[in-house]
Parts: structure tokens; C-alpha cells; sequence
């Protein structure tokens, strides 16, 4: 089963977090959420506290087939700021597997130039922190072993293509039937 793990700081956005992890996890993924606070209990930047899977402290990330960040601020800014984060990502890069972020979040790969010849999207405004990318604009762009969302309305499509990744399109297209996502309601 595929590994995946989303780093939680105070300050990420709601949805780009827990639509991903509920998503991978329908999906028939392993999904960790890892604090990188002093807790376990981080607070989204709308109030809502959310109890992580494990402390970054304790979390072996030799096994992870994905590490996704969330966008939201200052979410975003704290996993840019936190070096055993930027450790992990280019240590994953460098065995190229894949890493997913969202909104903000993509800023992070830019400054540790992970983004380098490669087509990015983020949020409207941190196009000028995707240091060396080219910018799409588009709600979800894949450029080999990164995968990029454009903010919270991109959440879905996001997390879907995350999941094509690992179990391919038939059952994403039946994951999106059954959550009734794009379809008549």
C-alpha cells in the first residue's frame, strides 16, 4: 500500500489539507498527518483544530511514497521556515518520488529549487516564489515528480490527481462517481 504524509502547520488552509487526506485515503492510501508543531494539535488558519497522526520528531519518512504540503497562511510560511521539512522534501526529490503542494505551499519547492524546469501552479501571487518554474495558472498541473494545486477550489482535482498517481484513472473516475464530484447531484 502506498504511503503518503501531509505536514500540518498552524495556519493551513482547511480543505487543501483534509480533502487530500480523505480523498488518498477512499482511495487505498496510507495517509499520515504529521504535526510539526509542539503538539500534536494544530489549528487551521479558520480555528479549526486538527489532532495530527504523529510528531515530525517521530516520523521515519524513509517509507513515503508521497509528502504533500497545504497551502494557507501563515501555514505555508511555517513549513517553509521549518528545516526538518525542507530536509525531507529534497531527500524525497532526490530519490524522485513524488511531492505534492497546494496554493501557497509550492513556494516551499521554489526556494529549495525542486521547481527548476518545471511546470508549477500555486495561488494567485506566489507565482514570483516558484523560483525557477514555469507558471500555468492552471488548478492542478503535474510536471514529473511534482504535483501542484492552485488553491482551496483546486482541492479535488488536486487530490484526485494525486491518486491517479497511485491507483490510476478507472478507479479515480470511480472514486469521483461515488463522491458524486463533477457529475449531476
Amino acid at each position: 500500500m502506498a504511503k503518503a504524509y501531509v505536514f500540518l502547520a498552524d495556519g493551513f488552509e482547511d480543505i487543501e489539507a483534509l480533502a487530500p487526506v480523505d480523498i488518498l485515503r477512499r482511495g487505498g492510501i496510507d495517509v499520515k498527518t504529521v504535526s510539526i508543531n509542539a503538539t500534536d494539535m494544530v489549528a487551521s488558519a479558520h480555528g479549526v483544530q486538527v489532532k495530527a497522526d504523529m510528531m515530525f520528531a517521530d516520523a521515519d519518512f524513509s517509507d513515503a511514497d508521497l509528502l504533500m504540503l497545504p497551502g494557507g497562511m501563515p501555514g505555508a510560511k511555517n513549513l517553509d521556515e521549518h528545516e526538518g521539512v525542507r530536509t525531507a522534501l529534497v531527500r524525497h526529490a532526490e530519490q524522485q518520488k513524488l511531492i505534492g503542494a497546494i496554493c501557497a505551499a509550492p513556494m516551499v519547492l521554489g526556494h529549495l529549487g525542486l521547481l527548476r524546469g518545471k511546470r508549477a501552479t500555486c495561488y494567485p501571487g506566489f507565482e514570483t516564489e516558484l523560483e525557477g518554474a514555469t507558471y500555468t495558472a492552471e488548478p492542478c498541473t503535474a510536471d514529473g515528480n511534482i504535483i501542484t494545486g492552485k488553491g482551496p477550489g483546486a482541492s479535488f482535482a488536486y487530490a484526485y490527481r494525486l491518486l491517479e498517481e497511485f491507483k490510476g484513472a478507472d478507479v479515480v473516475e470511480e472514486l469521483k462517481k461515488g463522491m458524486m464530484y463533477g457529475g449531476e447531484f
